[in-house]
C-alpha cells in the first residue's frame, strides 16, 4: 500500500542529494575524454577504408593509441569510483556508462586490426558504409554525453539516444546484405572468412553504440 508513495520519498531524497552535490569534477570530464577519443577513433577508421592500402599503416597505429588511450581512461573512471564516495549519478551507471563506450572503441578497434592481419586490401562499400554509420553514432554519443552533463534537456538526450538506435538498426542491414553478398558473389572461401570477420566486427561496435544510448537513455529516466 505504502509502497508508491515510499518510491517517490526516496525519488525526491535523491532530487534533493544531488542538487546538494558538488559539481562533478572527476567523471564527467573522463565520460567527455573517452567520448572525444572514441569519435575520433572512428573517424580515423572511416579515413583509413577511404585512402590506398599502401597508405593505411599510420591509420592503424593511430587506431591503436586511441584504443588504448581509452582503456586508460576506462581504467581511471573505475579507481575513480572506488576512492569516491560521492557520484553525479548512480555509481553502476557510471560503471556501464564508461565500459560501454570502451566496448565500441574495442570493436572497432577489432575491425582495423582484422583488416590489418588478414591483409584486406580492396574495401568493399559495405565496409566503408558500415564505417560511416559508427562514426555518427560515435559523434551522436558525443552529443549525449555533454547533454548528461548538465540534465536539463531529457528530450535532447531521448532523441539523440533514439538516432543511435536507428543507425544501429541501419547497420543490421548493411551487414546482412553484405554478408549475403560475399556468399553470392565469393568463391574463395579465405576471402568470405576475411571479410565477414571485419564486416562482423563493425556491426557488433555499432551493436555497442546502441549499448551506451540504453544506458544513456537509463540515467537521464532516474533523473527526470
Amino acid at each position: 500500500m505504502f509502497a508508491p508513495y515510499l518510491k517517490l520519498l526516496i525519488m525526491s531524497l535523491n532530487s534533493i542529494f544531488q542538487f546538494l552535490v558538488p559539481k562533478d569534477k572527476k567523471f564527467f570530464p573522463l565520460f567527455e575524454q573517452a567520448s572525444s577519443k572514441l569519435i575520433e577513433l572512428a573517424e580515423t577508421l572511416h579515413e583509413a577504408v577511404n585512402v590506398p592500402s599502401s597508405e593505411r599503416e599510420n591509420y592503424y597505429i593511430r587506431i591503436e593509441e586511441l584504443e588504448s588511450a581509452i582503456e586508460e581512461i576506462t581504467h581511471k573512471a573505475h579507481l575513480e569510483l572506488s576512492l569516491n564516495f560521492i557520484t553525479p549519478f548512480d555509481r553502476e551507471d557510471i560503471h556501464s556508462l564508461i565500459k560501454s563506450i570502451d566496448n565500441v572503441a574495442d570493436y572497432m578497434h577489432s575491425a582495423a586490426s582484422k583488416m590489418k592481419l588478414y591483409q584486406v586490401d580492396k574495401i568493399t562499400k559495405s565496409i566503408r558504409k558500415l564505417t560511416e554509420i559508427n562514426l555518427e553514432a560515435c559523434q551522436l554519443i558525443g552529443v549525449g554525453i555533454k547533454e548528461l552533463k548538465d540534465m536539463k534537456n531529457q528530450k535532447a538526450i531521448k532523441d539523440t539516444c533514439k538516432k543511435i538506435n536507428k543507425l544501429e538498426s541501419k547497420a543490421d542491414s548493411v551487414f546482412d546484405k553484405a554478408v549475403a553478398d560475399i556468399f553470392e558473389n565469393e568463391s574463395d572461401a579465405k576471402n568470405i572468412i576475411k571479410y565477414k570477420e571485419v564486416l562482423s566486427a563493425l556491426e557488433s561496435a555499432s551493436d555497442k553504440c546502441k549499448s551506451v544510448a540504453n544506458v544513456m537513455e537509463q540515467i537521464s529516466v532516474k533523473h527526470s
